[in-house]
């Protein structure tokens, strides 16, 4: 299903989250609005993608976290590529990528693998089966006053790997709080066109270390 490049191209823009229409994923896939729909029924058949219909309008979205995180895994296990910038606005954008993004509804990127790490040293959460968190760690969100939306089927935590990092970053009901509430209070915000998030220093609030901060911070 995603050897395809057209398709590979849609998940992978799919994993902002958003529900985008068939006309809109066809100017991205740079194909015809047949060819589009002929992948996108593909994708929805096999069970990647759901579908909205919405007056003469047919929303796609991913099917859900899982999909979103099968999806980010196998993008992180695909070669690396050497990409060719020719400007300053294209390396600005892929480095905003690298440093802090969502992974569907989690926190990716630097940023995402860089709070996987300062939990495990703070002992929040444990890797010694799977990843869980610790009494610690539930004690730590409550002071947050985060609150965890817990759905059937999805685990409260699990581990997702990233796609530029090639380390683990936090995926789960968990993972979707902790994005949710960094979004909430401004630690974090989406940059236009993208999944890129810009970082405030007050996502220090997360728990990490003042150095790590630094380096997620916008360049000036």
């Amino acid at each position: 299903m995603l050897a395809d490049a057209t398709r590979a191209t849609v998940c992978l823009a799919l994993l902002d989250g958003r529900a985008w229409t068939a006309t809109e994923l066809a100017r991205l896939a740079k194909v015809s609005r047949p060819t589009i729909s002929e992948h996108l029924n593909l994708l929805v058949d096999g069970g990647l993608l759901s579908e909205v219909r919405q007056g003469r309008h047919r929303y796609l979205r991913l099917a859900g976290p899982e999909t979103a995180e099968l999806i980010e895994g196998l993008a992180a296990l695909a070669p690396r590529r050497t990409e060719v910038l020719d400007s300053l606005a294209a390396v600005s954008k892929r480095d905003a990528f690298a440093r802090a993004r969502t992974c569907y509804d989690h926190l990716a990127g630097k940023l995402g693998v860089a709070l996987a790490d300062a939990l495990t040293e703070r002992n929040l959460i444990d890797w010694s089966d799977g990843v869980a968190l610790t009494p610690e760690g539930t004690a730590w969100l409550t002071q947050l006053g985060i609150e965890v939306q817990r759905r059937h089927g999805r685990p409260a935590l699990r581990s997702c790997l990233d796609v530029t990092e090639r380390r683990p970053h936090l995926a789960g009901a968990v993972g979707a709080a902790l994005c949710a509430h960094a979004l909430r209070h401004g630690w974090v915000s989406h940059i236009p066109g993208g999944r890129a998030l810009k970082v405030t220093a007050s996502v220090r609030e997360l728990g990490l270390p003042a150095g790590i901060v630094r380096e997620l911070l916008p360049r000036v």
